[in-house]
């Protein structure tokens, strides 16, 4: 891509309204400084300093949208409490639509803390309901999955197995999402199968696509190689979800692409420096699908989403990526 055609692409981010579908989290991250270990256990005692609270999960996705110039709604299930609270809060003040958010008493709201010590994580701190548990309140959310599609250039279904994302939600979204004409992107959970068809893109790590493609999990290095997996892993992808495009991130080793209209290619990582991998494939999912609706060939929209996890890779925490930053 030259310049003139990346700026073209990524211009068009303005005109992408994008339904994020998935599980919401909020994101805790407690800053603090190390001086000593406590007497009481052989750990670090953390001194807090500063502590900052922003979307998590799915909600994340939307975030990255909004950084870069679309328009995100989401829609997922929060619990009747003060951290549901704090997430929408939080999604309302960054512009993201919260008009898919239904709060239930049922489920407690899924909170990450992540203890910092300067840029090095101590510890992470999750509440949660087991995902069958999430499940059984999905049906609201289902009922309004056509009314919320309405307008939207894009759905993404992001699946981080919290229960939110079942067969009941992932019926409801392909539904509506094809009687508006609206392309769907995947961001895929290892283990938890799903019964999907007929999408734009999808977007799993190597692990979950070895599991997805029902393969065991090798090593990255060998299967990129001549005579690897890879390219079967990406053929199975393609043929199960009946998917126009397979994006499978592998970390430090970049993406490998494959799709009905792209012949299989490796992207090496386009990383500077890697602080925090956190967040990286809701980056990708966002700017691939963006990408696509604004335009892009399938090769494009792959190349400015390694872009984009390259720069993401670099900030510590969950983090998203502005257009000035890929260019």
């Amino acid at each position: 891509m030259n310049k003139q055609r990346r700026e073209a692409v990524l211009n068009n981010y303005a005109a992408q309204k994008i339904l994020v579908v998935g599980d919401l989290m909020l994101d805790r991250y407690v800053y603090g400084k190390v001086n000593r270990i406590s007497p009481e256990a052989p750990v670090p005692v953390v001194h807090v300093r500063d502590e900052i609270r922003q979307p998590g999960g799915a909600a994340n996705v939307a975030l990255n949208i909004q950084s870069l110039g679309g328009s995100a709604t989401v829609a997922g299930i929060v619990g009747d409490d003060s951290a549901g609270r704090d997430l929408i809060g939080s999604m309302v003040d960054r512009g993201i639509s919260v008009d898919g958010v239904l709060a239930n008493g049922a489920v407690q709201t899924a909170v990450k803390s992540r203890i910092m010590a300067e840029t090095q994580q101590v510890v992470r701190v999750d509440r949660e309901d087991p995902a069958p548990q999430v499940t059984t309140v999905v049906k609201g959310l289902c009922d309004r999955m056509a009314e919320l599609v309405v307008g939207s250039t894009g759905l993404i279904i992001e699946d981080y197995g919290k229960g939110v994302i079942c067969d009941e939600v992932v019926k409801a979204a392909l539904a509506a999402a094809s009687d508006a004409g609206v392309p769907v992107g995947l961001d895929p959970k290892d283990n938890h199968a799903l019964e999907i068809s007929g999408i734009k893109l999808a977007t799993p790590n190597y692990v979950e696509a070895c599991d997805a493609a029902g393969l065991p999990v090798g090593e990255v290095v060998d299967d990129l190689a001549e005579g690897g997996r890879m390219q079967e892993i990406a053929t199975r992808l393609l043929g199960k979800w009946e998917s126009e495009l397979i994006i499978v991130t592998l970390g430090s080793h970049g993406m490998y692409v494959a799709g009905r209209k792209q012949e299989p290619q490796h992207l090496p990582t386009k990383a500077q420096e890697v602080f925090d991998v956190s967040g990286a494939g809701d980056t990708v999912i966002a700017v691939a699908l963006m990408s696509l609706a604004s335009g892009s060939s399938q090769i494009e929209a792959a190349e400015l989403a390694n872009r984009a996890a390259g720069v993401v890779v670099g900030k510590v925490g969950t983090a998203s990526c502005r257009k000035e930053e890929i260019l």
